[in-house]
């Protein structure tokens, strides 16, 4: 028996690429706004997590290619080491004041960051407790630490603490929850959950990825939205979707953050940020500092798209952000509703177990402020006529 006959028995990428229904891996050719090329066709996209508009914006594309100029493409090396520039301490402190904690610390990725906080601070007798529905490098973290790992049913507050109480009194317990759930874009019960952390003496991690940016009147996110952020402890963030570039970064108390800076194998052992993907996230943090009308036509956008979606009879499940899932149920109805899409010129993600429950896969639609009523108005015919046509609505 070979360690290699998993992938040899694996066949169902290549029979979904025969049948024409394997979406993903797409090479993009092109790209300009809100339209993308792919096998020389030019297609609406609506599957991008590009919530403010902000990948191509003439500052952010200038700060960048300046970065370049002033410190070449990448660091090679580690922050640890040679990897830390000058701006990488500027934009730590810059993130730091706008989230308001006391200092921010930035990784490479995202899935790096929450890898780094959570192995790092869970150790041996300590525990993490997380919902069922968070993304899957907090799931990932959660094994790679040394403690124990409970998770609650999704936004279940009574299951939250029905988990965390089961653990002993002097347990150390990190609860660890996403602000915006990415596939279903509904909100996690942050005051909730926050209630019962400080019942049992719990620290609290919010993933805030799909929320900072979008959520909240300043942007700052998923706590400025539930007004919490004085009783979160850690907030973490990425840089690949408002920000429009690569990375990820963890902000709290200072003593916290620099045990995780001196610690994290996932921030010690990988280079940093490149140089243009920095100046890009300082460009672009300025701009949602500034450019609150960049929010108000996003969630004005999100409203016409969601209403209109439920108008014709589609189930958009609990979504509360710009996130807008189809959900359809099988697998098969979702890649055919994907097919159809494709054929008529949008760009969507189909999404099916495990990254969804079972029986619940769906086509997830997410939107920039940017787009246009154009293309919006596009969309929502395609959608209508596909759905009809496959009988999920009439």
């Amino acid at each position: 028996m070979s360690i290699f006959d998993k992938c040899y028995n694996f066949t169902r990428a290549e029979e979904a690429v025969a049948m024409g229904m394997y979406p993903y891996f797409s090479p993009i050719q092109e790209v300009e706004n809100n339209k993308v090329t792919v096998n020389g066709k030019e297609m609406i996209m609506i599957g991008s997590n590009n919530y403010l508009g902000l990948l191509d914006h003439p500052k952010v594309m200038k700060a960048a290619q300046e970065a370049v100029d002033k410190y070449g493409v990448a660091t090679c090396g580690s922050r640890f080491l040679n990897g830390t520039l000058d701006i990488h301490v500027e934009l730590e402190k810059r993130l730091a004041k706008f989230i308001k904690k006391e200092t921010a610390l930035t990784f490479s990725t995202g899935f790096q960051t929450n890898q780094g906080i959570i192995s790092t601070l869970i150790a041996k007798g300590d525990a993490v407790i997380t919902d069922k529905m968070v993304h899957a490098s907090i799931v990932d973290a959660s094994r790679l630490s040394y403690g124990d790992v409970l998770k609650y049913k999704h936004n279940d507050m009574a299951d939250l603490e029905r988990q965390i109480s089961s653990l002993d009194e002097d347990v150390g317990k990190l609860i660890v929850v996403d602000g915006v759930f990415s596939m279903e874009g509904d909100l996690a019960d942050l005051p909730g959950v926050i209630e019962v952390a400080k019942k049992y003496n719990a620290k609290v991690m919010v993933d805030d990825a799909h929320g900072i940016g979008v959520m909240g009147k300043n942007g700052r996110g998923t706590l400025e939205h539930f007004g919490v952020e004085d009783d979160v402890d850690l907030i973490m963030g990425t840089f690949s979707k408002s920000f429009a570039s690569l990375g990820g970064f963890v902000a709290g108390e200072k003593k916290v953050i620099s045990y995780i800076k001196h610690f994290a194998r996932s921030l010690i052992f990988s280079a940093s940020i490149t140089p243009a993907s920095v100046a890009t996230v300082l460009a672009t943090l300025e701009i949602i500092e500034t450019e609150p009308e960049r929010r108000e036509k996003l969630w004005g956008i999100t409203k016409k798209m969601k209403s209109g979606f439920q108008a014709m009879g589609y189930n958009t499940g609990p979504t509360e952000t710009p996130i807008i899932p189809i959900i359809v149920g099988s697998d098969e109805l979702a890649f055919m509703l994907w097919k159809l899409i494709k054929e008529d010129g949008i760009f969507t993600n189909p999404v099916v177990y495990p990254a969804v429950p079972k029986g619940q896969s769906l086509i997830r639609t997410s939107y920039s402020a940017t787009h246009t009523n154009e293309e919006l108005d596009t969309v929502l015919q395609s959608f209508e006529k596909c759905g009809k046509q496959l009988g999920i609505i009439k």
